[in-house]
């Protein structure tokens, strides 16, 4: 994802401080759940999530057109059937900034419950792609390197994976959840490329699964939430631009489930600017409104999105289990009180 307007700090090539990093990567810790809304006691497990996330990992950067890609994303797949969701792929052939033909694979998990026309329908993304190029890392040396992505793409099917389990083993909910995973969402133009970005060489997969959604055919959706670098050490989620913009609502439904959750001082009631990402493209050519939870580092001064933004540091190292386990527990609250 890149950087679109508003009051978030352009990304420099300059490492953060030591000060600014131990800030960044302090344990947060829970606030008290407001007293208008009872907390849900089902619990989200962050070491699941946290395993789901090193799994990822393990297979190497999940690059396009990689043999690491083609497995991981066989490998998520059978995760969803395994807690009972039936799985379909959207594929295509993209086309990356550069003109390389990219083999994409969205891949869609929906719920047994979850027809078309028939109830509720709730849908909760991320991408599943590494980005590959280090193209933010404070060493010249890495800019070609690709990314492990544990953050920026691995955590946000982790916490999706992980509520897929806890669905399963739980039947209280009045709602349809599917779950859907874009790919070729961190192909855009890298910061050494004499090509001018226009923002489209990014969400390549989401915009390819918008252009192509038919609400009669594929049912419709109250809304959509997008988990975009979820799990990096002291992450804060503050209410981004365009999902304030579309889905002001919603954003508000979730922040307040941050606070009875006790999350609360993760999510503050404060904006952080506009992201170009995947739920761009779901809101504007699909017409679902979707918010789009993405860390935000206002103090950092190598990125916005924190000190391991497209670096060759976004690794397991790097996360943490109680970002994973906020971002999780505020989802619980939201979809178990629908």
């Amino acid at each position: 994802m890149r950087i679109h307007i508003g009051r978030i700090a352009t990304a420099s090539f300059y490492l953060c401080t030591v000060l600014l990093f131990a800030a960044s990567c302090s344990t947060p810790k829970k606030t008290n759940a407001t007293a208008e809304t009872k907390a849900v006691e089902i619990e989200f497990n962050a070491d699941s999530a946290y395993a789901f996330c090193a799994a990822q990992c393990q297979f190497g950067p999940r690059v396009m057109n990689s043999e690491a890609h083609e497995q991981c994303g066989a490998w998520i797949g059978r995760q969803f059937e395994q807690y009972g969701y039936s799985v379909s792929k959207q594929q295509a052939t993209l086309t990356g900034y550069d003109g390389t033909p990219l083999r994409a694979t969205n891949l869609i998990a929906r719920h047994a419950d979850s027809i078309p026309q028939a109830g509720r329908r709730i849908l909760v993304c991320a991408h599943w792609d590494s980005r590959p190029w280090a193209d933010n890392d404070p060493d010249e040396a890495n800019w070609h390197q690709p990314v492990m992505a544990a953050n920026d793409g691995a955590s946000g099917v982790a916490v999706m994976l992980e509520l897929a389990r806890l669905i399963q083993q739980h039947d209280s909910l009045n709602v349809a959840v599917d779950f859907l995973c874009f790919d070729a969402e961190d192909w855009g133009t890298p910061q050494w490329s004499d090509i001018q970005d226009d923002g489209n060489t990014w969400a390549l997969g989401a915009q390819h699964w918008a252009t192509h959604y038919d609400p009669q055919r594929d049912g419709r959706y109250d809304y959509a939430i997008l988990l975009d670098m979820v799990g990096g050490q002291g992450a804060h989620f503050y209410r981004e631009g365009f999902s304030v913009q579309y889905a002001a609502a919603i954003v508000d439904r979730i922040w307040r489930a941050a606070q009875t959750a006790g999350y609360g001082s993760l999510f503050p009631n404060q904006t952080g600017g506009y992201i170009t990402d995947d739920h761009v493209p779901l809101n504007q050519t699909a017409q679902i409104p979707t918010v789009d939870i993405i860390n935000h580092y206002p103090d950092c001064q190598q990125s916005s999105f924190g000190p391991t933004w497209h670096t060759v540091s976004d690794d397991m190292q790097h996360i943490d289990r109680n970002t994973l386990r906020a971002v999780g527990q505020t989802l619980v609250q939201l979809l178990f009180t629908e």
